[in-house]
């Protein structure tokens, strides 16, 4: 039985769902620009469960939550593990989705990222501010940290430490598995691809292999490391409306 998820749902408008990335969430990842979207699209969004899932059970579990909201076709907005399951959305439910935009994805984890992906699956488990200081250092490109004053860097290190959600183990555990890279091509809608070329998280090379296996796909480059919605939220905005209009 499909789950459905506890919905986000904002404007009018054509439909657009948002899927988000690991320890993350819809206002998290997204919060900059979600006036904005929602001035022009029905903007439907849903954080995952707690107790995680596989990632079919996240794909039909934001298909469902849109489909209840009445929103039956749209484009999915993916970003980081979210893209991953934008696109097991588009390849379930071909006959829903009417365009993709994946934001500092990957098609599978590297051993960069499972190096990464051990270290904060680890940190997890006890102190929160070591924690928050190891994702500023692999999610903050260096142009932006070195831009803020410290105390701007410990109030951020602060925040993330106090707004870890539940269930993000959960949701590190299931980027390990994601191996999309079969399905690519089978993808029959536009597609954008951003990469953020100043990501150490989830270098560019991944956004280039989405790109190059997804028939047709545009890629556009974003200075910015992985926390691109804090970074470049113009600049993010603008390639998306690109796509949209």
């Amino acid at each position: 039985m499909t789950e459905h998820f506890a919905p986000l749902v904002a404007g009018q408008g054509p439909g657009l769902l948002l899927a988000h990335g690991a320890g993350g969430g819809v206002t998290a990842n997204f919060g900059p620009l979600l006036d904005d979207l929602a001035r022009t699209h029905t903007v439907v969004g849903a954080d995952y469960p707690v107790a995680g899932g596989t990632l079919d059970e996240l794909a039909d579990g934001l298909v469902a939550t849109a489909v209840d909201a009445g929103v039956e076709k749209f484009a999915v907005l993916g970003y980081s593990l979210g893209t991953a399951v934008a696109v097991r959305v588009a390849t379930r439910h071909p006959e829903r989705v009417t365009g993709l935009i994946l934001t500092a994805g990957f098609a599978r984890p590297d051993a960069r990222m499972e190096l990464a992906l051990d270290v904060w699956a680890e940190l997890l488990k006890g102190d929160r501010t070591l924690l928050a200081k190891y994702l500023m250092l692999t999610a903050v490109s260096e142009p932006f940290l070195a831009a803020l004053t410290p105390e701007q860097v410990a109030e951020a290190v602060a925040g993330l430490a106090a707004s870890v959600p539940a269930g993000t183990a959960k949701q590190v555990e299931l980027v390990r598995k994601v191996d999309t890279r079969a399905e690519l091509a089978s993808i029959a809608v536009p597609t954008l691809v951003i990469a953020t070329t100043l990501d150490s998280l989830v270098p560019p090379k991944h956004s280039h292999e989405l790109a190059d296996g997804i028939p047709g796909a545009e890629l556009v480059e974003i200075a910015s490391g992985h926390g691109i919605g804090e970074e470049a939220p113009e600049a993010w905005l603008t390639a998306i409306r690109k796509v949209l209009r």
